[in-house]
């Protein structure tokens, strides 16, 4: 309990609270004695200034005030340090010449400080005003409070504070207490959902959180990775159904030739190369497929390596061109060319071939019997655009991400390796492949290239 957050929200909270409280009210109590304090002795020292021409001009004429009518009238206490100039009748308390700065009293100056009188325990608040007879100070008028009269002031302020901060406390517990519970509670929901994610229940229920914090975008984020989680699940199972059926084929065909050889069934010269040439074939098939796996794989952890050598773009068109001709030949495809610029890119000549022919590969598999392919090439403006348009079913739009991702095919059958691959090796050669299509009429994939190539040798 002491580990959560739950409890330890609220914990801090309360602490910058009490801390903030305690700090305030010694502030607020600091300045309150020193405001109460400055009043005390402005008020003293009116008393000690009008009491002290009092004294002085009645010293004169002997009619003393007494002291204690004085002082029950301004509720201070008085005492005198000086000369004897009044006497028994004036009742005024001596104090010690020592008590007071009696040089500063001389030259006329208002002296104030704090003391004990003999025999008392209370500290005093005093001011002493000098007593003139005529122009000369003959002794000090000292106007003094008990300090305890103050500290009562203070006490009372110290009590409010105290209610007050017990207060705010309580209604800070309970705020945080509030708070906690609405921090904690999804991000308890969301550490629940990611142990289900966990244990591969990707259809977990990710909690909704309808706040616009960092909480609400935490259960966006994590939303958003579930389902990306379920995607590669769902892509990962894909790609193992697809590559053991790919594998499980051409293997099936080795298998059977190859036995059927062992045991004599293929005696015939005839049927012997014909046999020979499908699992020359199915061998080559099964070297594709795993090439494309392990150039797709070190595509995607950056440890594909790119040679820098000069490429004649026109040659490799003609020569990826003439790889398919039999096939459109065959098929009655009207199947033509167009090469209108013949630059040289410093490129990875194999890799760029690779792109046009699984370009070339995903459109001879689309386009029916008797349709059109064409390969053109052309380049302006410091790059290179090769395009292999087809009379294909074309492609919707909401698909046409979907097509370059690994494992994905529209019908559900081949690897869906062939756009994926030939997308990254054109980003890693500095490049991209753009698409346009229009659905029932047919597609077109352009490959474009930089014509300054000066990317690293390794990705």
């Amino acid at each position: 309990m002491f580990h959560s957050l739950r409890f330890r929200l609220p914990a801090l909270f309360l602490a910058g609270i009490v801390l903030a409280g305690i700090l305030s009210a010694l502030i607020a109590a600091k300045l309150f004695q020193d405001y109460t304090r400055d009043r005390k002795f402005a008020e003293l020292r009116r008393e000690a200034r009008g009491l002290a021409q009092l004294y002085g001009e009645q010293a004169l004429s002997r009619e003393i005030f007494s002291s204690k009518s004085l002082s029950i009238a301004t509720g201070d206490t008085l005492f005198y340090s000086g000369l004897p100039l009044f006497g028994p009748e004036a009742r005024l308390r001596q104090l010690p010449p020592s008590y007071v700065d009696q040089a500063a009293i001389k030259q006329g100056n208002v002296v104030e400080f704090t003391f004990t009188p003999p025999g008392a325990r209370r500290r005093y608040y005093a001011v002493a005003q000098p007593v003139k007879v005529g122009q000369q100070p003959f002794g000090a008028l000292v106007v003094a409070t008990p300090r305890s009269k103050l500290t009562t002031g203070w006490l009372k302020l110290f009590e409010r504070l105290s209610l007050a901060l017990v207060g705010g406390i309580v209604v800070a517990g309970a705020l945080g207490w509030y708070l906690s519970r609405r921090i904690t509670q999804p991000v308890l929901a969301l550490a629940r959902a990611a142990d289900e994610l966990s244990k591969g229940q990707y259809d977990v229920a990710v909690p909704e959180v309808r706040a616009r914090d960092e909480i609400g975008a935490l259960a966006a984020s994590f939303r958003r990775m579930a389902s990306r989680l379920e995607k590669a699940d769902e892509l990962e199972r894909n790609f193992l159904l697809t590559v053991s059926h790919e594998l499980r084929t051409p293997l099936t065909a080795i298998r059977g030739h190859v036995e059927a050889l062992r045991e004599g069934l293929a005696s015939d010269p005839q049927a012997q190369q014909a046999s020979l040439e499908v699992v020359a074939a199915e061998s080559a098939r099964l070297e594709r497929l795993v090439g494309d796996v392990l150039d797709l794989a070190k595509l995607n952890a950056r440890r594909f390596t790119v040679l820098h050598e000069e490429v004649d773009m026109a040659r490799l068109v003609e020569q990826a061109y003439g790889a398919f001709a039999e096939e459109a030949r065959r098929r009655e495809i009207n199947y033509r060319r167009d090469i209108r610029a013949h630059p040289v890119l410093v490129s990875d000549g194999d890799r760029v071939l690779q792109i046009i022919s699984n370009l070339l590969a995903n459109a001879f598999r689309w386009t029916p019997d008797g349709g059109t392919i064409g390969l053109a090439m052309s380049g302006e403006n410091g790059r290179v655009e090769v395009a292999v348009s087809d009379s294909g079913p074309g492609i919707e739009p909401a698909v046409r991400e979907r097509i370059f991702r690994p494992f994905w095919s529209r019908d559900g059958r081949g690897t869906g390796l062939g756009l994926a691959i030939a997308r990254e090796l054109a980003v890693a050669l500095g490049g991209d492949i753009d698409l346009e299509s229009v659905p029932g009429e047919g597609s077109e994939f352009r490959l474009l290239l930089p014509q300054a190539q000066e990317a690293s040798s390794s990705l």
